[in-house]
């Protein structure tokens, strides 16, 4: 598929009703998510305020996809490999994240770790970390941004230092359409998020007062989730204004399992079947999590546990101010 092809795709007066057959929208979803990715790799490529066309654009197809897949039945799609995930942040945002934290430029922390962040361990513990982040965290309904929903947010700040303690904390939950009263909320076997949680509330992509605190949040300081390059993904196609604002370099994207990986020893001596860089195996380790209990897969909790296990790790490693 070209770029025409896709804006057509995009910009086609399609009624998902319509479509009655599994075959048809097992098409017309692939047709959709091809066209995203077009979009989105065209839209990255040109120069700022040179776009062919709106991002908005990108994100209503986004969301006439999410019907697709409701009708389809999202739970046939559980083992189908994403399509709008990214696998993990590019080499230049992991740099820039120590940068901002050790209020350093990008140039001086590049000399240490290399172009392609090689040796970012080095870096880490180069010089103290400090600074205000926004630690969050989402509970969706699929792996991909295109098919599922954010139905549950939780997010804290906290200034990085020798006493740090995680302050105005924010949980929101967010609706679903109707047809999951009866079919039950996908993916609640991980969550536990039931459909009283979500009855009445307003659906994430309608709640725009949300998306706007949540965007100011996310540009005014550096936002750190563990796999955040599963949140910035989701991001792209749920907060209005969050592509143009990552795409201007106000959004800082700071990774924790990353930090895990590249700072704590043990994830290189541990068994790969422990998965040692989970933030459950790393909070035991840490001792932010008691023998016994669970990581709870649910937003503001698991940000209070990344956030001491960060700060936990942070101590050991004497990288603070």
């Amino acid at each position: 598929m070209d770029l025409s092809q896709a804006i057509e795709c995009a910009s086609a007066f399609v009624f998902p009703g319509f479509l009655t057959d599994d075959a048809s929208l097992s098409a017309e979803r692939a047709k959709n998510e091809e066209a995203l990715g077009v979009l989105r790799a065209a839209w990255a490529e040109a120069p700022a305020g040179r776009e062919p066309f709106s991002y908005d654009l990108v994100l209503s197809l986004a969301d006439r996809n999410r019907d697709v897949c409701d009708r389809f039945g999202i739970e046939k799609l559980r083992d189908l490999s994403p399509s709008s995930l990214a696998r993990g942040l590019s080499a230049a945002d992991l740099i820039h994240a120590v940068a901002v934290l050790q209020h350093r430029t990008d140039a001086q922390v590049t000399a240490l770790a290399g172009a392609d962040a090689r040796d970012l361990n080095v870096a880490w513990v180069d010089a103290p970390v400090s600074g205000m982040v926004v630690g969050i965290d989402i509970e969706t309904t699929d792996r991909d941004p295109a098919r599922g929903y954010i139905i549950n947010v939780g997010l804290e700040f906290m200034t990085i230092g020798p006493k740090a303690r995680p302050h105005d904390p924010f949980a929101g939950y967010f609706g679903l359409p109707e047809m999951y009263a009866e079919k039950g909320v996908p993916l609640a076997d991980i969550h536990k998020i039931q459909w009283s949680d979500l009855d009445g509330k307003t659906p994430f992509r309608e709640d725009k007062q949300v998306q706007r605190a949540l965007l100011a949040a996310l540009t005014a300081y550096p936002f750190m989730a563990h796999n955040a390059a599963f949140e910035d993904s989701w991001f792209m196609l749920h907060i209005d204004g969050y592509a143009e604002a990552r795409k201007a370099g106000r959004v800082v994207v700071v990774d924790s399992r990353d930090i895990c990986r590249r700072v704590d020893p043990e994830t290189r001596i541990l068994p790969h079947e422990q998965r040692p860089a989970s933030l459950e195996s790393w909070a035991r380790r840490r001792g932010t999590l008691k023998a016994g209990e669970s990581e709870r897969h649910l937003g503001l909790d698991d940000v209070e546990l990344m956030l001491a296990t960060v700060q936990a790790e942070f101590t050991a490693r004497n990288m603070l101010a």
